[in-house]
């Protein structure tokens, strides 16, 4: 188990052989999930970060009961 401590501006480093297993770097895209009380961390690939934040907005408009209906056996 590796532990960093939180600094007064809530930012923490990432021991050296974590940011190699997930071939992290500075600079990269990091994504954080709550479990419970725990955080999963995972690398971010550039492009899927981008992706997904130009599409968010629209996917909200095809989530209705109707399209679930409709192509919810797709």
């Amino acid at each position: 188990m590796h532990m960093s401590k939180l600094s007064a501006k809530g930012q923490v480093t990432i021991p050296v052989d974590i940011r190699k297993a997930l071939g992290i770097g500075s600079g990269d895209l990091v994504a954080y999930e709550l479990q419970g009380k725990s955080v999963k961390l995972k690398k971010v690939e550039p492009f899927d970060a981008a992706y997904h934040a130009s599409i968010s907005e629209t996917l909200e408009e095809w989530h209705s009961p109707e399209d679930e209906e409709a192509f919810g056996d797709l």
